[in-house]
C-alpha cells in the first residue's frame, strides 16, 4: 500500500507517496476449533497455513488434510483434518519464540535434541551458494520496495525452486514448505535459503523438512549451531557476496 511520509534528508523536508508493506491478522481454525492467530503478509496464505500445521508437528503430509478454505475477507482459514488424531495435551505445550510477530511452536525447541538426524550425502560448491543468494536477493521485490519483509525460498542446489515472501522470517520458511508440499518437491535433497536470523525454531522448521542444508545472509543463535551439529544439518549464515560462514557440518560445503 502507499502512504504519505515527511521525508527528511540532511534537514531538507519533503512530502512524498512511499510504498509500505501490507500486515493482515490471519486466525486458523483447525477441525473447527480455534487454534491461533497469525500476524503475517497477505499472500499464499492457504500455503502459509497448511507449512504452518506441517513444521508445527500436526500433520505430517498433506493426506492428513481433508480439507482447506481460507476466507479471504474475513482472514480465517479453516482446515479439516481426515482423522482427528491430534494430541489435545500439544495445544497446551506452546513455546513463544524469539521470531517476528511472537512466534510460537506446540513443542518444545529442546525435545530437537532427540529427534532423528538429516542423512544424505548432499553437498555444494561455496560458489555456487554465492550465485544462489544473489538469485535470491533478485527475487525479493517486495523487500526492495518497501524493506518491511523477510524472504525465504528452496532451491535444488541449482536454480530456485520456491520463492515466498513474508512479514515474518518464521512465515517465510512455512510459506514455502507449503507451497512444496502441494508441488510435491523432494525437501530432504533441497537447500532452504532465508533472509532472517537461524533461531533454534527455524532449525525445528528445517528438521521437519529433512533440507540438509540452510543457508542465511544473517547470524545463527548458538543454540541453532548446537541444533544444527546434533541434527547433521549444514549451517551457513552471513552469506553476502563472496563471504560467508559455515558452523556445521562443514564438509557439505566444497
Amino acid at each position: 500500500m502507499e502512504t504519505d511520509v515527511l521525508r527528511i534528508d540532511s534537514g531538507r523536508k519533503e512530502n512524498i507517496r512511499d510504498i509500505v508493506t501490507d500486515e493482515v491478522i490471519l486466525t486458523i481454525h483447525l477441525n473447527e476449533r480455534e487454534l491461533l492467530t497469525l500476524l503475517c503478509s497477505p499472500g499464499n496464505l492457504k500455503e502459509l497455513s497448511v507449512g504452518f500445521l506441517y513444521t508445527a508437528g500436526l500433520i505430517h503430509s498433506l493426506d492428513d488434510i481433508d480439507n482447506v478454505f481460507v476466507n479471504k475477507k474475513n482472514l480465517t482459514s479453516h482446515i479439516s483434518l481426515k482423522e482427528e488424531n491430534i494430541n489435545v495435551d500439544i495445544m497446551f505445550k506452546r513455546v513463544y519464540t524469539s521470531g517476528c510477530g511472537r512466534g510460537m511452536l506446540f513443542k518444545n525447541v529442546l525435545d530437537l535434541a532427540h529427534r532423528k538426524a538429516v542423512t544424505g550425502d548432499f553437498n555444494i560448491q561455496s560458489e555456487k551458494i554465492t550465485e544462489l543468494m544473489k538469485a535470491f536477493e533478485k527475487k525479493s521485490t517486495t523487500y526492495k520496495k518497501t524493506g518491511g519483509v523477510h524472504s525465504a525460498a528452496l532451491s535444488d542446489g541449482v536454480k530456485i525452486l520456491v520463492f515466498g515472501e513474508d512479514i515474518g522470517r518464521h512465515n517465510a520458511i512455512d510459506k514455502i514448505i507449503g507451497e512444496t508440499l502441494y508441488k510435491n518437491l523432494n525437501m530432504a535433497e533441497s537447500i532452504i535459503l532465508t533472509s532472517g536470523r537461524i533461531s533454534s525454531e527455524v532449525m525445528y522448521k528445517v528438521q521437519k523438512t529433512g533440507s540438509p542444508i540452510i543457508i542465511s545472509r544473517s547470524a545463527p543463535t548458538g543454540l541453532a549451531i548446537e541444533l544444527a551439529e546434533k541434527l547433521n544439518v549444514t549451517l551457513v549464515g552471513f552469506a553476502r557476496g563472496r563471504r560467508m560462514n559455515v558452523y556445521s557440518v562443514k564438509e557439505r560445503v566444497l
